[in-house]
């Protein structure tokens, strides 16, 4: 019954809400900053080698791999497999768009986020949707619920799916084969005690070797794609074909919106991406840049990054293995048996490698905002020793919970909790995004006056800004 109401849910908020919510924000946020993520996209490759000017801060590099670890992950690789094989090729196509228009809606967050950040004692940066709501509108209840609603979806929702998708991976193998019940149960409790390791401080060497691997991983992912795209040229043709015609098949999706390719691809290029959730801002705020608009442009670039490159990676292996996509081989089976029949042998394995790691980052990703969302709700501070232990406690248990519920129920209770998020923030950041657009032209203005754009708050004036006076 709760798997049932959940799903039922998940396919009204996509089906009728969401779906026109992100597309209207996105086109808005477009044509009122005039295509930034088009025209500026230089830019931000630019803006993001850009060093700190102080050491406790974090740079404009760094916050992004923060909120990059969180995005890149299991989202990528099952994600896509879950939209092809549930909602069809055309899948992908509404990934793409809603990544081309969420562009626009995550400079504008992560812009925001910059403009309201607050610094703490030790001249580290910290913000988000929970501060910028409270400076803005005043609207202090909102902001407290925005707070809980991230801390139920990345401590609750995605660490669960997460943790599922990387058990998952692990069904090709005989071991597994042999009593799935009991290899769910035994892999959730090795990654739910790695790390609860990890956030006890006992693991600050693996996480730093763990993020440093991400890119690495990320670009070894990206050139086996690349190697199975080019040996499989001849096959191009056909899966763009297939891809668009499936897309705009309107008659089959408006037959039954709630499972269509329009409303998966939504779904999964929302949750690999995150535009517009109001979670990459709570990463950005933290960098140390000179003008808030630095920041947006990178943030923005962290979405193209994840869903253009890496997710469009994983559907053009899909597509191009020969393996038959069906709803019974949605998620990890999919994704293993195109990889096998690409790669051979070493394809599966090379999987369960990235997801491990992929799914490691991710975790710890998404607990960091959870503690940044903590510490607001406890008025600026951290929450006593205990209660952070208490917290951790309950986060590591619904990882292993994760592991062993059904597929489907770990997909709709992340999408109905980041549903609920993106329902608070995308109205906000249509209220106030004019702030953000102007210190957008701000921007412009000085760059074409030939300088390195330092911002200042009232020289858009604004006089409700801690940071920026």
């Amino acid at each position: 019954m709760f798997a049932n109401l959940i799903g039922s849910i998940s396919g009204w908020l996509y089906g009728y809400i969401l779906i026109f919510l992100l597309i209207a924000a996105g086109i808005y946020f477009t044509i009122k900053t005039n295509f930034v993520q088009f025209r500026l996209m230089g830019e931000s490759f630019r803006v993001i080698m850009e060093k700190r000017s102080s050491q406790e801060a974090a740079s404009s590099f760094q916050a992004m791999m923060v909120s990059t670890a969180s995005r890149v992950g299991t989202g990528n690789i099952i994600g896509v497999s879950t939209a092809v094989c549930l909602g069809g090729a055309g899948a992908v196509f509404w990934m793409w768009v809603i990544a081309i228009l969420g562009g626009a809606s995550a400079f504008i967050e992560s812009t925001l986020a910059q403009i309201y950040k607050r610094k703490d004692g030790q001249g580290r940066f910290y913000g988000g949707p929970a501060y910028y709501i409270e400076s803005v509108l005043k609207n202090k209840p909102l902001a407290i619920i925005f707070a809980i609603s991230l801390i139920l979806t990345y401590g609750a929702g995605f660490n669960m799916l997460a943790s599922y998708n990387l058990q998952s991976t692990f069904e090709v193998y005989g071991f597994y084969q042999s009593n799935p019940t009991l290899s769910a149960v035994l892999i959730g409790a090795i990654v739910a005690g790695f790390v609860f390791y990890c956030l006890m401080g006992g693991g600050k060497r693996i996480i730093g070797v763990a993020t440093l691997l991400v890119p690495v991983m990320g670009l070894l992912y990206i050139v086996i794609a690349l190697l199975a795209i080019l040996t499989h040229l001849s096959s191009l043709p056909a899966i763009f074909a297939n891809i668009f015609s499936n897309a705009f098949d309107f008659s089959s999706i408006f037959g039954g919106l709630a499972g269509s390719c329009l409303v998966f691809g939504i779904k999964r290029g929302l949750y690999s991406n995150e535009a517009g959730v109001g979670s990459a801002p709570n990463a950005a705020a933290a960098a140390d840049v000179s003008h808030p608009v630095k920041q947006g442009l990178v943030q923005m670039m962290s979405v193209f990054i994840d869903t253009l490159v890496l997710c469009t990676c994983t559907a053009f292996i899909l597509l191009c293995s020969g393996v038959e996509a069906n709803a019974n081989m949605a998620g990890a089976p999919y994704v293993q048996a195109a990889f096998q029949s690409i790669l051979g042998g070493a394809g599966p394995i090379f999987i369960t490698l990235c997801m491990a790691l992929f799914a490691f980052t991710t975790l710890i990703g998404n607990l960091f905002y959870v503690d940044n969302a903590l510490i607001y709700l406890n008025g600026q501070r951290m929450p006593s020793a205990s209660a952070f232990l208490i917290y951790r406690i309950i986060a590591v248990v619904l990882i292993f919970i994760g592991a062993i519920i059904k597929m489907g129920l770990a997909w709709d209770i992340a999408d109905v909790l980041m549903g609920i998020m993106a329902l608070i923030n995308v109205p906000v950041i249509v209220l106030i995004g004019s702030r953000a657009i102007a210190a957008l032209n701000d921007y412009i203005e000085q760059k074409k006056a030939g300088k390195n754009p330092v911002f200042q708050a009232s020289s858009i004036g604004l006089t409700d800004t801690e940071c920026w006076k």
